[in-house]
Order: C-alpha cells, then structure tokens, then sequence
C-alpha cells in the first residue's frame, strides 16, 4: 500500500470515526467507543471489499452487513452516508431525536441499508445466520450451472456483549452445523464491556469455542491494520464450507483520553475530551460533522462501483432469465414478496359434521402446508427438535441441513435461535420462514418475536400444545399467559383456531397479511366445524358461528377449541329457553380492525355476554364489558389427562352454562 493511498485511508477512517463523535455529542448520549475502534473495519467493508449498490438498498444479491453491537449505530450510519445511501449529514446531526433516521440503535424500515433492528445483544448474530441460511437455500433452488444469481456474503461485526448472549451460541453452533460459509462474523475483541475489563465476567477461549462449533477462527493482532483485516476477509471467503469468525484486537476509544476503558463504551466522551480526541488524531478541533473534500471523494468511489456491480448483475439475470424462463419468474415473484396467482386454491378444506373424524389444528396445519407447499415455494422452516409433535414438516422435502435445497429445517433444542434465525430470513428476502415448537415455549423466544415485530417483517412463529388440554405433561407444559402476553404485543397478527377449517383459513390469512403473526394450535382432537362459515369469518378476526340466532339472550364468546364447548353449551341454553349466539375469536388483532359497525353488530351493547378461554382472563373484558362473565385460569395447570384437566380448572360446558344463566337473570 503506498504512503499516500495509507494517508487517504486514515483520513477517510478518521472522518467515519469524528462523525460518530460528534453525533454522540451532539445528542449528549450514545456509544462512541465502538466507532472510535471498529471505524477501519467498517471502512474496508463499505469502501472496499462488500458488494452492495447505494442507490439500491434492496438489491437481492447484495451482501449483508448487520452491526450486532447496535449500540455503535453512528459507525453504521456515518458508513451509509459516506457511501453514498439517501441518508444526508442533516440526519447524522439529529441522532438519537424524534422522526430522524438515526435512532438510538439501527431500525429495519427506517433507515436505508439498515438490514435488521439490533441492540438487544446476540440477536443481530442470530439473524445474521438466518440470513445465510436463506443465501445458501436461494443459491440451491435458482442458481443453475454459470447463472449464479444468488451469490453473497452475510458480514457482521459483533462485540464481547454478542457473545455473552446465549442466542449467539444457539445459533452459531447451528451455522457450524449447517456450513454456511458466506457467513463472516468480525469479533471487535477489545476486552471492555460496560462494567470493566472482560476479565470480570467473559474468560472462556472463544476460538476454541468457535472451532469446537466446526468455524474457522482467524486473528487479526491490531484493529487499525487495514491490510491483515482485508487478507483476514479474503481467507474467510476461501473457506467455502465453514463460517468464519474473525477475533480482530481494537481499542476502545481510539485516540481518545479514555481509550481502553469502559468509560468510552456508553456515554459522550464530552466536550474536552472530544477535542483532545481530534487533537491526538490530528484532527480540526473547531469542526463538528466535517467531512474533508479528498475523504469524500474517496468514499464517493463507493456508488459508482456498487452501481456497476449491479449493473453487471442486472445483465447476468437477464441471460439467466432467457435460459431458464421458469425458475427467472418464480424467483422474481418471491424477490418481490408476491404470491403466486390462485395459490389459495390449494388450501384444502375439511369435512364437517357429526360423523366427520375429529382433527387438531396442529395435524389441520400439517396438512395445509403440505397441500399449498407448491403453490407456495417460499415458505421454509422447522422446529426446535420437536416436529414430530408440532407437525411442521413438508413430507416431499429433504433437510436442508442433507441438501440445501430442502425446505426443512431441524433447528434443535434452540427457540431463541431459532426464531432469530426466522426474522433473519425474513429480512434478507426472497422466503416466507417459519419457526415451532410447543407454545409455553415462546418463553424462550419472546425476545426474537417482539423484534420481528418491531421489524414488521414476514415471518410466522407455530406454536402448539396451546392449553392445559395438552394434559399429563403439566404445568411445567401448559401455556396459561402466554396468549394475552403475545396478544399484547404490537404490529404481531394472533391466530387461534377453533377447528382445521378455521386453520386453514388462518394460514392463508398468515400468508397474505405479510407482516408477523403467530399460530396457537391444539395437540387435542377437536371436532371440524362447517368450512364455509369459517373461510367468510376468519378474516373478520371474529363471526357469529350461529348465525340462525339473530336476537340471541346472550352471547358466548371463545377461541381454539373453547369454540366447540360453547357450541355445547349454546345447546343446553337452547333446551332451557336461552337462546345464545356463539362468537368465535381467532384474531383479536383483526378483529380490533374491523368497522365499528362490524363490531355493533357482532358484539351488541346491552346483550350479555360470556367469554371462555384456557388461558389468563385479562383481555377478554374488552369484549365483553364490565357486566359480563370472563371465565379462564388465572392459575398454572395441573397433570392430568387434558379433558380432565379443563373440566377441574373450570374450562367446561357447566361451567359456561351457569355463568350464562347468571346474567340473563339479571
């Protein structure tokens, strides 16, 4: 490297580096210790060695970079900027301020080439492999001998903090597994975390870590050599079969009075020590957010390149396209996220009636995906060891982890990692994911599922065992307030089915809805309902299941499989001169965003009303007002067999018929 292309480089480094100062300061909060080390990583990554177009955010092959230590979001954003992305220097100045594009931490949708939300530590690790893992399965179905139109890397740069987070173990172990070798993970291994030195709490050997989950692991001695970090990269890329983790030795602070400390990790470095900051680094101590004419020049480069890389890409496609016309459309079709034309006519439907063989939603769900899995080629995933219970398989489809063009992912005993996994392959594009396991184990991946909501991205999280109906296995198993918890959560869709009908109805309502959603699925049998009843209300998020009852005494209230205990009892009322009109509720959420005189109708002031659910009772009063009965578990559940363990908690057909004669006596 010559001397005067080292000086365009530090200086070009440096201008990365006092942007994030000076939006730090400016805000009066932040993380400039991050920027300060990392900023030569980012530099060769930005300016040199990804593939991606500025002035196409969303290009489908370009490569990833997820900053995983969100808190170092001004490198993220003073990176874009210097590239050449729609993110002007006047939204670097309002970091951290209402409306601006520069928040706190790195948002999906809000700031353009923001490829994920992080900040809660180890997720953007986690959903950096799920990106992967959607590059390689791409590659696998589209690419075809000289038509490589899935080709990219998956970068990140991840802190001590990342991989303290057990999600980062979770899902590295499993990128070993399934050897994704377009991963590459930069470590900023500087031995400050915000409470001190390391030492206090992280002394494992990571490289023996990472070796043992089948990574290659490569050093880098000093954070500030552009020229082993970039022949690091380059090695990285060689390896083909292993994701590959680079420890790259930075400082904390650079140039800063409180380098190497955890004081520079979290808060402004404040005012003198900001201009002593400039001064160490020969930089003018009298300029904020200054960009110098040859460091922008040189960081002009980057747009310019990116657009010819594209271009290039755009004239590759069109002879892939001319080749093999077929696979050119469909890959179109699923890079746009749009669903095939009649697709929803291979949604199956169940028949219903007394004498029809009782089905649970899980086994409904099995069936549905099963039926649509090729109309809808997109959808992909899998459970956390348990897909034999959550019936997620797609029975004509190998394991991904055999051939990469499976649709089936054996994700293991991993739920956090898992659904991470999921919001990463929903971001990068091009799938329709899904994750599962039993619902009281949303526990564990709660965290992963309220920032695939705040990203609002397509991805669907399966839950079955929904309720104490699942029996013996007891309260450890029996989700109680999981329901109105997820419920409560922003932008995600609820979806709990009454029948196989209504979950088949829920799973398309799941696809076209396109943002996240989750599915409470029975393990019990439950009987199957009338078809059309189900596929004309579902959508509404809540019907009348007994529309011949139009001026009804009472109305009774339910999801899931409480639906058919209330039809149980609307006809005992019936034989007692009640006459009850039954309500199933399978969406909350789109029922909440029907009209109001949907909902006048459906739910009539002044008629009483009777709510039954196998699970925490806060919630249902909305619907059914201070007059009215809510009968549920405020409780854990008990192991016993399933009918026996709702019938003893209260969840019965007696129990409804009581409270309903209750309030029409009054």
């Amino acid at each position: 490297m010559s001397d005067r292309q080292n000086e365009l480089d530090q200086l070009s480094i440096n201008t990365l580096r006092f942007l994030a100062v000076d939006g730090v300061e400016k805000a009066g909060c932040g993380h400039p210790g991050a920027p300060l080390g990392c900023a030569p990583i980012a530099y060769l990554l930005y300016h040199k060695l990804m593939k991606h177009d500025p002035a196409a955010p969303k290009w489908i092959d370009r490569d990833r970079f997820v900053l995983s230590n969100g808190h170092a979001s001004m490198l993220l954003y003073g990176s874009l900027h210097l590239s050449g992305y729609d993110l002007p220097m006047a939204q670097l100045e309002q970091f951290r301020q209402w409306g601006s594009k520069t928040p706190g931490h790195p948002e999906y949708g809000e700031t353009p080439g923001v490829e994920v939300t992080t900040g809660p530590l180890g997720q953007g690790f986690g959903m950096a492999v799920g990106m992967a893992a959607a590059e390689k399965h791409l590659a696998a179905v589209y690419n075809r001998d000289g038509h490589a139109v899935i080709d990219h890397h998956t970068f990140v740069l991840c802190g001590d903090g990342d991989l303290m987070e057990g999600v980062s173990h979770e899902t590295a172990s499993l990128a070993g597994t399934l050897g994704l070798g377009k991963l590459i993970v930069l470590y900023d291994d500087n031995l400050i975390s915000l409470d001190g030195p390391t030492s206090l709490s992280y002394t494992e050997d990571v490289t023996l870590r990472f070796e043992a989950y089948h990574w290659q692991v490569l050093s880098v001695a000093d954070g500030n050599d552009l020229v082993a970090i970039e022949d690091a990269i380059k090695a990285a890329k060689a390896d083909t079969t292993r994701p590959t983790l680079i420890r790259v030795r930075t400082v904390i602070g650079y140039g800063s009075p409180k380098a190497g400390t955890n004081k520079a990790h979290g808060e402004a470095l404040g005012t003198e020590a900001a201009r002593e900051t400039k001064k160490n680094l020969g930089w003018p101590e009298d300029k904020n957010f200054y960009v110098p004419e040859e460091a922008r020049a040189n960081w002009n480069t980057v747009k310019p390149k990116g657009e010819k890389l594209h271009a290039e890409w755009d004239a590759q496609f069109a002879e892939y396209k001319k080749a093999y016309p077929e696979p050119a459309a469909e890959f179109e079709r699923v890079v746009a996220a749009k669903l095939a034309e009649g697709w929803e006519k291979a949604i199956p439907t169940f028949p219903s009636g007394p004498e029809a063989k009782k089905v649970a939603t899980r086994i409904a769900g099995n069936v549905v995906i099963n039926a649509i899995a090729k109309a809808v080629p997109e959808l992909f995933g899998g459970a956390a060891d348990i897909s034999a219970s959550t019936k997620t398989n797609f029975k004509d489809s190998p394991s991904f982890h055999v051939d990469a063009a499976g649709r089936n992912i054996f994700f293991g005993v991993r739920e956090f990692g898992m659904m991470a996994m999921v919001n990463g392959i929903a971001a990068h594009g091009g799938l329709i994911p899904f994750g599962s396991t039993f619902y009281v184990f949303s526990d564990y991946c709660r965290p992963a599922i309220r920032l695939g909501s705040l990203m609002g991205i397509h991805a669907l999280y399966v839950f079955t065992h929904d309720s104490v109906g699942l029996g013996e296995d007891g309260p450890t198993h029996q989700p109680i307030e999981q329901l109105m918890s997820m419920r409560a959560m922003p932008v995600l869709t609820d979806f709990r089915p009454a029948d196989a009908n209504e979950t088949a109805a829920c799973w398309r309502l799941a696809l076209e809805r396109k943002g996240p959603s989750f599915m409470a699925l029975s393990r019990q049998d439950l009987p199957v309902l009338d078809a059309a009843l189900a596929f004309a209300g579902v959508p509404k998020g809540a019907y009348s299941r007994t529309p011949e009852v139009t001026k009804p005494d009472v109305i009774l209230l339910a999801a899931g499989s409480e639906v058919v205990t209330c039809l149980t009892a609307a006809a005992e009322l019936k034989a007692a001169g009640i006459a009850a009109k039954v309500v199933s509720m399978p969406s909350f959420r789109i029922y909440d965003e029907q009209s109001a005189a949907y909902k006048a109708e459906l739910l009539p002031e002044g008629t009483p009303k009777v709510s039954l659910e196998a699970g925490a009772t806060m919630g249902w009063w909305k619907y059914v007002g201070h007059n009215g009965a809510v009968i549920g578990i405020d409780r854990f559940g008990a192991s016993a067999p399933g009918p026996i363990a709702m019938e003893k908690l209260g969840i019965s057909v007696a129990n409804v018929v009581e409270h309903a004669k209750k309030l029409v006596k009054k």
